[in-house]
This record gives structure tokens, sequence and C-alpha cells, in this order.
């Protein structure tokens, strides 16, 4: 079988839709008297100069194969009717064999004006880089972290000392914004800070509590030995913690993110848009376009309800809800010396 056509397998039958994880330990204070109006509330959100419609988008899953080019023309067709951005999978393998290039372009060929992510691993050069944008017109690129995938992966790549530098180079000669995005390992303090130092300005923390990549690789290798790293890395919630305190670094978050509430958490947690992944290819594969379309537009209801409950009118605004943390976040935090008593009397 072909590797990803593998990951879309398995992703699905490793796929838990109510899967406890730390959003579950976050709260908000509910507000009896609200002024805001109904039809003021605009779920509108911008970064690094892309306007989003909505405060979530379809997030990288897959692409390379004919069995994925049918996904990704759905997806896009999903992506179109609901006017939410999509990012494709790692265009790497494109790159490496053309006879695939279809199964990403086809995203283009169906939302021709759409917002699309190009991605790819950060072991990839900025001419790769700029070769994705051009394939894809893409609206910005993404460039994925996945060092416990790679190790864990049997033909994983093994050396990683280059990434920075690649990183740095891209993010330097690229003309349109370049977010750095993990894959469900989730994000620290230090890394995003890293980060920034080599001039990235957007990252998406992408952590622990949906598709776990470590337990894919491992149950494609024959001994299946590595179970130990399915659940390795931080949660959403904890990256989007350790990133409270780093001054004009744009946060993306995904991972785990299994409904509105969710979303709506991770925005107020100082998220700008919410990437969806696993949640929505479940839906996709079991349902198929209608009903995912009729999902995503119910999400967005949601969404307006749960701003206009906690008093507010725009996906900015979120930003100002007391939020209250228990269980392991609230933990995490005290162990990190991160100052989260704060989050549930700011205003």
């Amino acid at each position: 079988m072909n590797r990803k056509d593998e990951h879309v397998s398995l992703a699905r039958a490793f796929h838990q839709k109510n899967k406890e994880n730390d959003f579950d330990a976050v709260r908000l204070l509910h507000p009896s008297l609200v002024t805001a109006r109904s039809e003021e509330i605009d779920l509108q959100t911008e970064f690094l100069g892309l306007q989003l419609s909505a405060p979530f988008f379809i997030n990288a899953m897959t692409g390379g194969s004919e069995k994925t080019k049918k996904i990704n023309h759905d997806l896009a067709i999903i992506a179109r009717e609901t006017d939410l951005m999509l990012a494709t999978g790692s265009v790497s393998a494109a790159l490496k064999d053309p006879s695939v290039i279809d199964s990403y372009t086809i995203v283009r060929q169906v939302n021709p004006t759409g917002l699309i992510l190009g991605n790819m691993g950060a072991g990839r050069t900025c001419d790769d880089a700029k070769k994705i944008v051009d394939i894809l017109q893409a609206d910005a690129l993404q460039i994925h972290l996945n060092v416990p995938q790679e190790l864990v992966m049997p033909e994983g790549d093994r050396e990683f000392h280059e990434w920075p530098e690649n990183i740095q180079k891209t993010v330097q000669s690229l003309t349109v914004p370049v977010i750095v995005k993990e894959v469900g390992f989730g994000m620290t303090h230090e890394t995003i800070s890293q980060l920034q130092t080599l001039g990235v300005k957007a990252v998406d923390v992408s952590g622990r509590g949906g598709t776990s990549f470590s337990q894919i690789e491992n149950a494609r290798r024959p001994k299946r030995e590595l179970h130990y790293l399915d659940d390795w890395g931080q949660s959403t919630v904890v990256s989007l913690l350790e990133a409270q305190n780093i001054p004009e670094m744009t946060l993306l978050a995904s991972g785990g993110v299994r409904n509105a509430f969710d979303i709506f958490k991770a925005l107020c947690l100082g998220a700008k848009a919410v990437g969806v992944s696993g949640t929505i290819l479940d839906q996709l594969l079991r349902h198929g376009i209608e009903a995912t379309i009729e999902m995503i537009e119910d999400w967005k209801k949601q969404l307006e309800r749960l701003y206009l409950m906690t008093n507010k009118t725009t996906t900015a605004d979120l930003i100002h809800n007391p939020v209250i943390l228990t269980g392991a976040p609230k933990e995490w935090c005290e162990t990190r010396g991160i100052d989260y008593k704060k989050l549930a009397t700011r205003k």
C-alpha cells in the first residue's frame, strides 16, 4: 500500500471522535448579563495579511496518490463551499515524483479563488518552497516539524541539523507568509522563541490530543515496539499556554480539535485561527461531502452562539475571556512557572 494511503487508513482506524484531551480541562466564566447584540457577531480573523471569514480552517492532511487525490478533491469542494482556508498535505511527494503532482494541484483546480496553504517538511530547501508555492499558487506555506514521526517511521529521516537554516532561508526568500507547524507533538516556549530568532512570525503549535503520527508510524513497524511514544509531546492547550509570553508571534492551534467548543477555547487561549484535520476527515469519509459542509456550517453557528454567550462580538475580543484551568494543564503551568492565574481574571 502507498505510504500516504496507509497514513489515511491508520488515521481513520485510530480516530476516536469523543476522546478526552486537555481541552476538557479548560473552563470559561459565565457572564449573566450580555450587552452584545447577535447581529454584531463577526467570526472573521486575520493574520499575516490573510483574511479568513471564519476562525478555523482545514489543516494539512494528505496527497501523493490516486486515493488521496480524491480526498483532496473533496476537501477542496468543502473548503470552497464553506469559504474555509485549506492546507494540503506535504507536497514533498510531488517533488520526488512529479506523476503525483495532480493529487495536490487538484485543490487549486477545484477551488480557484480560495485561500490555499502549501506544506513541506523542514528538511526541504527554500528552492523547494518556491516550487511548491508556484505549483499550488499558494497564498502561504506551512513548514512542518515532525522529528518523532521521522524517527519512528521505518524509512524516515535521521538527520535534522539543517532544519533551522532551511527555515530561516525559506522565511527570508518567500514572498508569501510562512507558518511553522508541528504535526501533533506540540511546542514549548523555548522552541517558539528559537523559531522567532530564525525570523518566523507565525507558528501552528499543533499539539497532542488528536492524530498521533508516532502511533501511526509505529503501526507500520514489523515489531510495533515503539508504542510508548504514542502519546509523546505537549497537548495543544499546554502548547498555547507555553506561548503566552512571546510577543509579536502569531499563534495558530491544531491537534485534538473535536468540535466548535474546542475551537472557541483555543481562540480564548490566544490562537488567531484553529486548524482541524482528523474530525473533518472522519466526517468526510464516513458521511460524505454534504454532511461535512453541514457540520462546518453548524460549527459557525455554534461559534456565533459562544461569542454572544461570553459577551464578545469579534474573534479578537475572545482573548479577554477569563479562562480557568484544571487538571493536567494547571499542573503543567505550576511545574513550568507559567502564570495561569492571570488568565482567570483578565478583562
